[in-house]
């Protein structure tokens, strides 16, 4: 088990907090439902306006680097903005391509959360967490470890999940949130970085994930690191990092 000596606790969300099915067959679906809808309402407000330039500067970076990979799938190497008509349905095309690639694009995640929240506050979006996360929550808080997240989603996405679950609210319990702005979760970087935000040393501080690739780095980083092996992640058990199924066996 993790050392007694670990203060802090950083989660993901997919696979590790939450089941993969419930991403990939519920909130992605939803996104890509309404975002056409959604980009028509509120493509020039305060909000949405940026997310749209940063999509444009994304797409030109992604035609400069590869031009042959943006022409799989679907005809985004037009970019007409001849209208706000023509423009408006360039960005669509793009967005649904990045969905395609499963992008961990940080313009297409803010995007998503935008678009998710009104489905939480409609009520048609309830999110999903295994059994043993309230139950963990509530023992770590009550042996003072803060519990913080690190996922892909956009720290919006990350709220809207943890306070709309079936469980309830559980953003009580959460110190702090931590996307893809503070860098990509396979660099060791960004594991200083969220180290040095929250105030403790990377040694106090772990990291629990599906994905080896980030553990490797947070572990680079100076963090205890944990594979957490859900049923359906299909994750190898020939793993440098400490392997867990259930959040029962983590400081219980």
């Amino acid at each position: 088990m993790p050392s007694q000596s670990v203060r802090a606790i950083l989660l993901d969300i997919e696979g590790t907090t939450t089941p993969v099915d419930f991403v990939y067959e519920v909130l992605f679906p939803f996104a890509r439902l309404h975002v056409r809808e959604f980009i028509h309402r509120h493509h020039d407000s305060e909000e949405i306006a940026p997310i749209i330039s940063a999509l444009g500067a994304e797409r030109r970076a992604d035609l400069n680097k590869n031009p042959e990979q943006m022409k799989s799938g679907r005809p985004v190497l037009s970019w007409d903005d001849s209208s706000t008509e023509s423009l408006l349905e360039s960005v669509i095309q793009y967005v649904y391509w990045l969905m395609d690639q499963d992008r961990k694009s940080t313009a297409l995640k803010a995007l998503q959360g935008r678009i998710w929240k009104g489905g939480y506050r409609d009520g048609q979006l309830q999110s999903q967490i295994y059994p043993d996360v309230l139950p963990a929550f509530r023992r770590w808080k009550e042996q003072e470890r803060a519990i913080h997240i690190f996922s892909s989603g956009s720290i919006l996405a990350q709220k809207l999940l943890f306070a709309h679950t079936t469980e309830g609210d559980l953003t009580e319990y959460i110190s702090s949130y931590f996307d893809t702005t503070t860098g990509a979760k396979t660099e060791a970087a960004s594991y200083q970085s969220i180290s040095k935000e929250i105030g403790s040393p990377s040694p106090e501080i772990l990291f629990v994930s599906d994905v080896s690739a980030e553990l490797d780095a947070a572990r680079e980083s100076g963090m205890v690191t944990t594979l957490c092996v859900r049923q359906e992640t299909g994750a190898t058990e020939n793993s440098i990092h400490q392997l867990v199924r259930t959040f029962d066996v983590i400081f219980p």
